[in-house]
């Protein structure tokens, strides 16, 4: 009798360890399931935020794409890569402009330098300089370049006092003339040779 009540006693001990071990695997189961269901959820929800930033095609006066530039969000501003293929050598001024359209031949439709601060143009004065004025660039020879900066002027979040996102939109100009740094309102650059919306 009392072999028995041993014997009842270790198949109820053996009975609930192994209950004990498929709830375990299940609970196991039910984490790793959990685990994997917030990352397939999390990852595609962080990618959505990130700023791309944007690629402009700067077109002539004959619709050619003569330069490209690359715009991506930096520290408290924006990196600039702009690469150039057809312009005429020398010296030529690089500006943002305060609206989103680029109407061939003379590109006026771009308006005036953007310039949301109200202030003179130029890196020279004292008043100045505008959100969107930019160093001049370099063509060689071949008529192509390559310039990079980082500048504070101006932002690609939206919302913000100088960022490139406004209503009515705005765009990168390339000059026929270098900028002089100080003459208003434009620096004395010249005609209108390349134009390429940022934002419309």
């Amino acid at each position: 009798m009392r072999r028995w009540v041993v014997l009842f006693i270790t198949c109820l001990f053996v009975a609930g360890l192994s209950a004990w071990d498929g709830n375990t695997q299940t609970a196991v189961e039910k984490l790793d399931q959990d685990i994997t269901e917030a990352t397939v959820i999390s990852l595609p929800e962080a990618k959505a935020e990130e700023k791309k930033g944007e690629e402009v095609s700067l077109k002539n006066a004959d619709g050619t794409v003569v330069a490209t530039a690359t715009l991506t969000p930096a520290d408290g501003g924006v990196h600039v890569v702009l690469d150039v293929d057809g312009l005429p050598e020398g010296t030529h001024a690089f500006h943002v402009h305060e609206k989103g359209v680029c109407e061939p031949p003379d590109f006026e439709s771009a308006g005036g330098h953007y310039n949301p601060t109200n202030m003179k143009h130029g890196k020279l004065n004292p008043e100045g300089p505008h959100a969107g004025d930019f160093d001049n660039i370099e063509v060689d020879k071949n008529g192509k370049a390559h310039v990079e900066f980082t500048t504070n002027q101006v932002t690609l979040e939206k919302g913000k006092e100088n960022t490139l996102y406004t209503d009515e939109g705005t765009s990168l100009v390339i000059h026929a003339d270098p900028d002089d740094y100080k003459s208003q309102p434009s620096g004395n650059a010249g005609e209108r040779i390349a134009c390429g919306v940022i934002s419309e």
